[in-house]
């Protein structure tokens, strides 16, 4: 029997766990308070609380006392908000200014968030992007015909003051269900700078869909065939966003209801939390991994464990680094994990042992949908891995360990 891959999201004491199953198991958590303000994506007017040359960036009060961190190294160009759509690059920003800012990274740890000034605008086909006044293809669309004759059907699109870039999803979808959302983005664009210059500081000019939504529209077209959830709000949520959004996909979301069995008992989802936050995993093979959390990184070490293999040391040693390989990968985006990830592999002496194990944990990584970089392997032998920060790791959206009781 062919196993569904589905996304399920449940409520359980005003947090609202989102879940992708696939093969037969959870392969990504998020989780979110229901009755908190998420930051992420929000579009916000800003002032600029103070200008730190040292590390070339600014500090920016979203309201309310919200500080968020942003580049000067990064916006060369600030999005004004007397005048967004005139704002001139290299113009020099300083204390008390009032700028358009998007938050485009969450608060991690004693971090503040991230604002970016090339606000966006994310749809399930394309991205409106300002600052960016060019056209732009997912690295994952390989197709360079299919390319080319979009570039041109895109063509005139652009405006002097944003990009297109076209997202994974598009390869699936008609000429005429693209060039429609673009439209919409367009549309959403241009409302938002036309009216900051008549907001003040701390206006909210746009508020972002919440995560479990998001997680349905960036979810590969080809992947999602099954949307299911227990709760009636967010059933009736998601078909609302679903009807105006991603008709055709309405027919795939269900309203779980079976007073016998839990959502969450029937896919396990409380054994997936706890795993997720365990120090160390297991390998089938007897090996396992020690998953360690410092200031700056993410640090991985592999071990044989229990492994008694009747092969010799060499064979044994490169099972149980293959194994490993494959599952930092689904680990990697089981727990969210981000930034910079240091893996400690057994020591492999032989050269081509080496290349079949980075080759091996390349294509795994290549499979998650945020941005994963097989760096390369330094001399002492560690494997160096980088995977683009957005929202939290999920040990800090858990916060103390558990759900809320």
């Amino acid at each position: 029997m062919k196993t569904l891959n589905k996304i399920i999201i449940t409520k359980q004491n005003h947090q609202i766990l989102t879940a992708v199953w696939s093969q037969d198991q959870v392969a990504q958590l998020n989780l979110e308070d229901e009755e908190s303000e998420g930051l992420l994506n929000n579009i916000y007017i800003g002032k600029v609380k103070n200008v730190t040359k040292n590390i070339d960036a600014a500090f920016i009060d979203l309201g309310g006392g919200q500080m968020a961190y942003y580049s000067l190294m990064e916006n060369k160009r600030h999005l004004f908000a007397s005048s967004p759509k005139d704002s001139a690059p290299e113009v020099r920003l300083r204390p008390g200014d009032e700028i358009v800012v998007q938050v485009c990274k969450d608060a991690i740890k004693t971090k503040d968030p991230v604002v970016t000034g090339r606000v966006s605008f994310t749809g399930r086909y394309c991205v409106v992007t300002a600052g960016r006044c060019h056209i732009g293809f997912s690295a994952k669309i390989t197709d360079s015909a299919w390319k080319a004759n979009m570039r041109r059907v895109l063509e005139g699109e652009t405006e002097s003051d944003f990009g297109i870039i076209i997202r994974t999803n598009a390869k699936n979808a008609s000429e005429t269900e693209i060039l429609k959302e673009l439209a919409d983005l367009k549309a959403q664009y241009h409302k938002v700078l036309s009216e900051a210059p008549y907001r003040t500081y701390g206006t909210c000019l746009y508020k972002a869909v919440p995560p479990f939504i998001a997680s349905l529209r960036d979810t590969y077209q080809d992947f999602m065939e099954e949307i299911v959830t227990d709760d009636k709000d967010i059933y009736r949520q998601i078909r609302e966003y679903l009807e105006k959004y991603q008709p055709e996909d309405v027919k795939r979301v269900r309203l779980y209801q079976d007073p016998l069995l839990s959502l969450a008992k029937l896919y396990s989802l409380e054994k997936a939390v706890t795993e997720a936050l365990q120090k160390k995993v297991w390998l089938k093979s007897g090996g396992y991994l020690i998953i360690e959390h410092t200031e700056a990184m993410t640090v991985i070490d592999v071990n044989s464990g229990k492994y008694t293999g009747k092969k010799n040391m060499r064979d044994t040693i490169r099972k149980i680094n293959l194994e490993a390989a494959r599952e930092i990968a689904f680990q990697t985006r089981l727990r969210n994990l981000s930034g910079m990830i240091i893996v400690d592999f057994i020591d492999m002496v032989e050269e081509e042992d080496q290349e079949e194990l980075m080759d091996a944990l390349t294509e795994w990584c290549r499979r998650d949908p945020i941005k994963t970089t097989v760096v390369d392997m330094t001399k002492l032998g560690l494997v160096e891995i980088t995977r683009k920060k957005i929202r939290k790791p999920f040990r800090e959206q858990v916060g103390k360990g558990e759900l809320k009781k």
